[in-house]
């Protein structure tokens, strides 16, 4: 059977290329990751297969996410992208199927559509969104069951009010580049409230998303970052610690869009 929800805690792997990608992901599995996020425009997907066939696992015991490149939104060119991806990624499905980035140049009910029509044939068991502003997740819930908004989402972005609007519409956030492109193992008050549980910053701003109900994805090559991301799941916060870490948000972007995107609505 496949896992209802993603595991909240996953291994993302923008930026992670050939052999890398591939140790990664199959480092990542033997330490317990059962949820992988990658995309077509990371061309990595052929890597994340690779290791997951080459893993063993059943396939009904992992979370795979992949998200459709903007400029392959037009109805056709996304099936037709869709399956190239799951050729790549040697699976019939995906547990995840997420349109990346808005396009404006395109219409968003066809692209939607054409993402609902992955869901109606089981080639993705979830449909999703990421990066849409607030505006345009209200836009997508009128048509089609969004899951999940995958945005830019950390302790420096903590993003209060596109939380807000997708609890009121019940969709899920996945927060990419949770550990602030590495920003956060530098932050003094997240070091403290790790030094007193015997965890790092990092660890402490990733279990800060864990327990305000998100799924984040570091993303992570070596062993031992991997194993530490792990540990975020080994620890709780106390109302002090969170009170502490909500008061560092700055609205800090770290990722440019391709375009300029209304974020405040």
């Amino acid at each position: 059977m496949a896992l209802a929800a993603p595991p909240p805690l996953g291994l993302g792997t923008w930026l992670l290329q050939g052999a890398v990608c591939e140790r990664a992901v199959e480092t990542a599995l033997e330490l317990g990751y059962r949820h992988v996020d990658t995309a077509q425009i990371y061309r990595n997907e052929a890597e994340v297969g690779r290791a997951i066939e080459q893993s063993c696992l059943a396939r009904e015991q992992l979370w795979i996410t992949t998200k459709v490149w903007r400029e392959a939104l037009e109805p056709r060119a996304f099936r037709d992208s869709v399956s190239a991806s799951l050729e790549r990624l040697r699976t019939d499905h995906v547990d995840l199927l997420l349109v990346h980035w808005p396009n404006p140049a395109l219409p968003l009910k066809a692209t939607l559509e054409a993402l609902r029509a992955e869901q109606e044939s089981r080639r993705a068991l979830q449909i999703g969104v990421s990066n849409f502003p607030r505006a345009l997740l209200r836009a997508a819930c009128a048509q089609v069951p969004v899951a999940m908004n995958q945005v830019e989402l950390h302790v420096f972005l903590q993003q209060r009010e596109l939380c807000a609007e997708a609890e009121r519409l019940g969709v899920r956030l996945t927060a990419y580049s949770p550990l602030a492109r590495g920003k956060v193992a530098d932050d003094a008050v997240l070091a403290a409230i790790g030094a007193r549980y015997g965890r790092t910053a990092s660890q402490v701003a990733l279990r800060w998303l864990l327990e305000r109900g998100h799924v984040a994805i570091p993303k992570a090559s070596s062993r031992e970052h991997l194993r530490e991301n792990l540990g975020a799941l080994e620890f709780a916060l106390d109302d002090g610690d969170r009170a502490a870490i909500e008061a560092l948000d700055r609205g800090l972007r770290t990722i440019d869009p391709p375009f300029a995107p209304a974020w405040d609505r």
